[in-house]
């Protein structure tokens, strides 16, 4: 009797080559996530750093507070300048102007005191004149026959003089003991007061009674009539 073939064989292999010789504990630990795993040990803030981070922070406050003291400085000394150059504009404008209406008003007057500078010099040399001609008038050296022309001649001459005379009075008020306001005075200068009661004549004066007292006057006069009617009635 024959013995019975097995229904599968297999065949011896060496399995050896799979199997390590010695165990090495690192081929289960995944060396990437064990790269990338967080630290939260090494993450938090260290106490030095935080005084350091105070101390910085501090000094840069300082340093801010500097730097904005240093612009209020600046910006109050550039106001100062701003006011300086409005101060300067404005007073260069009032002065050009005072200037130029001074000089305008002073050559005014410069040219109406030429004036009359030079109608004083020529009215001096005419009262001269006139007073060399009629000091040459002798009239004791008169006689009969030349009387009426010699007087003739004398009158004529006194008449130039007072000609001259009162053309001089109009064109010169210094004669008439008075000085010729300028033009900024007769501007100023109030109006002429009133004369008082005691300054005016009689006639003047009866005519400011009169238009006082004319009321009264006229009211008299009716209660005299009514009277008068009065007793004609009785």
């Amino acid at each position: 009797m024959t013995s019975a073939k097995p229904l599968y064989t297999f065949a011896l292999q060496d399995y050896s080559r799979f199997v390590p010789g010695e165990y090495d504990a690192t081929e289960f630990i995944d060396t990437d996530f064990t790269a990338n795993k967080p630290s939260f040990a090494t993450n938090a803030p260290a106490r030095d750093d935080v005084d350091r981070k105070v101390v910085e922070a501090q000094q840069k406050l300082v340093e801010l507070k500097r730097a904005q003291e240093e612009l209020e400085r600046e910006r109050a000394g550039l106001e100062e300048l701003r006011r300086r150059q409005n101060e300067f504009q404005t007073g260069r404008q009032e002065i050009l102007q005072n200037l130029t209406r001074g000089l305008g008003l002073l050559e005014e007057a410069e040219f109406a005191a030429r004036r009359d500078a030079d109608q004083m010099v020529k009215t001096v040399g005419d009262f001269r004149t006139a007073l060399a001609k009629i000091q040459a008038i002798h009239d004791e050296a008169w006689t009969k026959e030349n009387f009426q022309i010699e007087l003739t001649r004398a009158l004529t001459t006194l008449e130039n003089a007072r000609m001259e005379w009162n053309s001089a009075r109009l064109k010169l008020p210094a004669l008439a003991g008075e000085s010729r306001p300028s033009a900024a005075t007769e501007k100023n200068s109030p109006a002429p007061a009133a004369p008082s009661l005691a300054e005016l004549e009689f006639g003047q004066l009866c005519k400011i009674g009169l238009a006082l007292t004319w009321p009264l006057l006229l009211v008299a006069i009716t209660a005299l009539g009514i009277f008068l009617a009065i007793l004609a009635r009785k």
